[in-house]
């Protein structure tokens, strides 16, 4: 065994006491260290008989038990007799040298009441008046305390630099308990166990020297008074001290696995998060009965608190990755929907809208796929899509029946709910040749009343989560509006007013906090429908967007582009943070069009709405190239909203800005398109934005109706007999008062 780390052998003559061991000398001696903390004794003869010590020395050894003079070193203290501490005493006996040791470890005591400690001390050579050696004299410094808090620092500082790097949690945890057991003064065995997300159950976390049955055994306990040492201490949230397993009654249900793994005390400490919840416990096993000493008890709060910040760490590292997965789930989800609002809205044709939905449904949501849509009373399957070509062919040879009770496509198609099971739908079907293991049915609706199915089949043991389904739903709302948008576009020209008017509000929207006038008017006759649109529709209970556009040219392909914005708008708009990017998803969805499909811009102005606590709204909008929206402030004059933003469809990078406005209380927002501004008289003279304002100036009816019916009156009586060349549409926004809000809820 090693004992010291730095050893000095000095010749006797260079020593700074007297050579000569006089009654006088040893009893200045005795009354210098008498007080002191620094330990001293005094040895005689070849059996280092010790003659006399100060109260220091017997406190290091063991206090008043071995406080005693006149026996030998080796009878005082036999554990030294193994250590090598009697043989260096010999040997300054022997050769009159002095011995100078730093940082020597020794153990004093034996069994459960042994402690390690650290000394540097000096053994002086006593000498008589002649010269010979007649004893040792022993002068020494407890470092026991400097040397374990360098070690502790030293081993701290290594698990901090873990959790610096991110170290994976089971590494960091692993090392501090190994590090523990290396600094501990008696023999220990160190056990993290993590608590679940809701405090109920302990998980193991690490344990080196424990053995394996027995860190099985105890992993998943629970939290609870009486739960052992560590379940007691994370429900209390406070250190349990059981210094005897055998007897203690926290232990009357594990007692036998503690004694299979030869554990006889057990002392808990819980890690605790900075805001006081319960992150897991920290645990110090002894093979003997055993209490706590103040050391012990501040070790096990620092490795305690620095388990905690490795904990806290690893769950904030898992949440970062949990959130980025979930905003990479996220854009994957919005890249799919824009890729499919791009595909089903290529087409005019709503069997082949819905045989790209069945494609697109495979393998981003399911296996298989088929979708039935309602003719003249009877199911018809329209599309399929599957692996194979023999999977296609079951698939689509299954017709199901319209009024069946156990058919899942009959009772969505009457509920109008989306139906999902973990096990093949119920009636006759090719279920056990395709191996189908789960569906999801989900409703394809017109006005709330479902025309179709999309069916979803999967054949793996995994089911329909939260997550595909939401999806499912989505794309089904977006495949029935292309698929109705597509079969009324193939309807007869006389039908094309009617159309354009479907993209259109059917009817002005109740909303919260505010009161919504709408106006629209094409300038052509049958297949001269208008490319100007508009939308209102809500976000959440309080939240809605509304938006007001113009798309370039006119007849069925400028109503098919509206309805693709309208369509993408709708269908993103839940799913982003803000109108800048909903217009930047819909500028992709228009640049992503085929070229069968029109070129033309769009001009748009976007924008969400929310009532605000004190009355009136707040709105946030964004203007791509569209006329300037006009902000009407009751008797004062009305004030163009200013936002700079490039025209949609042309450039990937429209860079819209953000505008912020809040509506007092029967203040408006007036969207309008420039079918109004420039609507000509018979001298060619336009109508302008100068007569708008003036017009808006002058009414007294703050109502959104009476500013429509003014505009529309003045633009009338303007243009006289002489026809419209353009489009006309405007919307109008008028903020209530909190008292109305109230009262209209």
């Amino acid at each position: 065994m090693s004992h010291v780390s730095e050893q000095e052998p000095v010749p006797s003559s260079s020593a700074g006491l007297d050579r000569t061991d006089t009654a006088d000398t040893e009893g200045d001696l005795r009354a210098l260290f008498g007080q002191s903390t620094a330990v001293f004794a005094s040895l005689a003869g070849p059996a280092h008989m010790v003659e006399a010590a100060n109260a220091a020395f017997f406190t290091a050894i063991g206090g008043d038990a071995r406080a005693r003079t006149g026996v030998p070193l080796g009878q005082l203290l036999p554990e030294l007799a193994d250590q090598g501490f009697l043989d260096l005493l010999d040997r300054v006996y022997r050769t009159g040298e002095r011995y100078v040791g730093r940082g020597a470890r020794v153990v004093l005591g034996s069994g459960p009441d042994a402690r390690e400690a650290f000394f540097d001390f000096t053994y002086e050579p006593r000498l008589d008046v002649g010269g010979n050696v007649i004893g040792v004299r022993l002068i020494g410094v407890e470092t026991t305390q400097l040397m374990q808090a360098q070690r502790l620092t030293a081993e701290h500082r290594v698990l901090l630099e873990q959790i610096a790097r991110q170290a994976p949690l089971e590494q960091v945890l692993d090392g501090m308990a190994r590090a523990i057991e290396e600094l501990a003064p008696q023999d220990v065995l160190v056990s993290v166990l993590l608590a679940d997300a809701d405090g109920r159950h302990l998980r193991h976390g690490a344990a080196p020297s424990l053995p394996d049955f027995y860190n099985q055994a105890i992993d998943g306990i629970a939290t609870g008074e009486g739960v052992g040492s560590c379940g007691t201490a994370a429900h209390r949230r406070t250190p349990v001290i059981v210094s005897d397993i055998a007897t203690d009654p926290f232990w009357d249900d594990f007692r036998d696995l503690a004694d299979r793994a030869r554990l006889a005390a057990c002392w808990s400490t819980p890690i605790l998060a900075r805001d006081g919840s319960l992150l897991g416990t920290f645990a110090m096993y002894h093979r003997t009965p055993r209490a706590p000493q103040a050391a012990d008890l501040a070790l096990a709060r620092v490795f305690a608190d620095t388990a905690a910040l490795a904990i806290e760490r690893h769950q904030a590292e898992e949440a970062r990755r949990a959130a980025e997965a979930k905003e990479k789930a996220a854009r994957d989800d919005l890249a799919f929907l824009l890729e499919a609002s791009t595909r089903l809205t290529a087409g005019l044709d709503q069997t082949q809208t819905l045989q790209r939905l069945a494609q697109l449904c495979i393998p981003k949501l399911a296996p298989l796929c088929a979708i039935d849509v309602v003719e003249a009373g009877r199911v018809r399957r329209i599309a399929t899509a599957a692996p194979t070509p023999d999977e296609d062919a079951l698939l689509a040879s299954h017709i199901p029946v319209y009024d069946a009770a156990d058919d899942a496509v009959a009772r969505v198609l009457a509920s109008g709910l989306s139906e999902v099971a973990r096990r093949a739908p119920t009636g006759p079907g090719p279920w056990q040749d395709l191996k189908v293991t789960g569906y999801l049915c989900v409703p394809l609706l017109d006005r709330g009343r479902a025309f179709g199915t999309l069916t979803l089949l999967t054949t793996e043991d995994s089911a329909f989560g939260g997550h595909t389904v939401a999806l499912a739903e989505e794309l089904a709302r977006r495949a029935a509006s292309a698929a109705l948008n597509a079969r009324q576009y193939t309807q007869r020209a006389a039908l094309s007013r009617d159309l354009q008017a479907g993209l259109l509000l059917p009817e002005v929207p109740v909303l919260p906090g505010a009161r919504v006038a709408t106006y629209y008017h094409p300038a052509g006759e049958g297949l001269d429908i208008g490319g100007d649109f508009y939308d209102v529709f809500p976000l959440t209970d309080l939240t809605w967007a509304f938006m007001l556009g113009d798309v370039c040219g006119r007849g069925a392909t400028a109503a098919t582009t509206t309805a693709l914005v309208r369509n993408t708008a709708r269908a993103v708009a839940p799913l982003l943070p803000g109108p800048d990017a909903v217009v930047q998803a819909i500028n992709k969805a228009l640049l992503d069009r085929p070229n069968s499909h029109g070129t033309g811009f769009v001009t748009l102005v976007y924008g969400h709405l929310t009532p605000a606590a004190d009355g009136g709204l707040d709105i946030t909008l964004v203007r791509a190239g569209h006329t300037l929206p006009l902000h009407i402030r009751g008797s004062r004059a009305p004030r163009p909203v200013r936002c700079e933003g490039l025209l949609l469809g042309v450039t990937p990078h429209p860079d819209p800005e953000t505008h912020r406005l809040h509506l007092e209380p029967t203040e408006s927002l007036l969207l309008y398109t420039d079918g109004l501004t420039e609507a000509r008289n018979q001298h060619g003279e336009q109508f302008g934005e100068d007569r708008l304002t003036q017009t808006l100036a002058t009414r007294r009816d703050t109502s959104p109706e009476a500013v429509i019916d003014a505009l529309t009156r003045a633009v009338r009586a303007f243009t006289g007999t002489t026809g419209m060349d353009d489009d006309q549409a405007a919307l109008v926004l008028t903020a209530t008062s909190a008292v109305r809000q109230a009262s209209d809820r």
